[in-house]
């Protein structure tokens, strides 16, 4: 049997801009990306700690350590810049597998460069 889990969490970014007429999407910081195992395409949610919206989208690379977290399309209605959001990620993995998952988790400071990473 294979179970949805929690592969990546990036907290807490902050939203630098928003591009409502876009096919949709966020765009992350390829250095953020890399850090948190992610790829271009990849579903992600996104949870808003303004105002509770959670979303799912996929991820646009962006330009490496430009701090860029963009929400593209329909889900720019969601969020404002300024905005600190979570972004999470979730694989599905073998039931013989679950017990031995760890979950990368990234922090990020007020500029969304990345301070620290880890696997727990």
């Amino acid at each position: 049997m294979m179970r949805i889990i929690l592969a990546s969490k990036i907290s807490i970014a902050t939203v630098t801009s928003k591009e409502l007429f876009y096919e949709g999407s966020i765009t992350i910081d390829k250095e953020i990306i890399e850090k948190a195992d992610l790829k271009p395409g990849e579903k992600v949610e996104v949870l808003n700690l303004n105002n509770g919206a959670r979303i799912q989208t996929y991820v646009i690379e962006g330009e490496r350590n430009s701090g860029i977290i963009c929400l593209n399309g329909p889900a720019a209605r969601f969020f404002e810049v300024g905005d600190k959001v979570i972004i999470l990620c979730y694989r599905l993995v073998d039931e013989s597998e679950v017990q031995n998952h760890k979950v990368r988790f990234v922090k990020l400071d007020e500029k969304n460069r990345v301070i620290s990473t880890t696997l727990r």
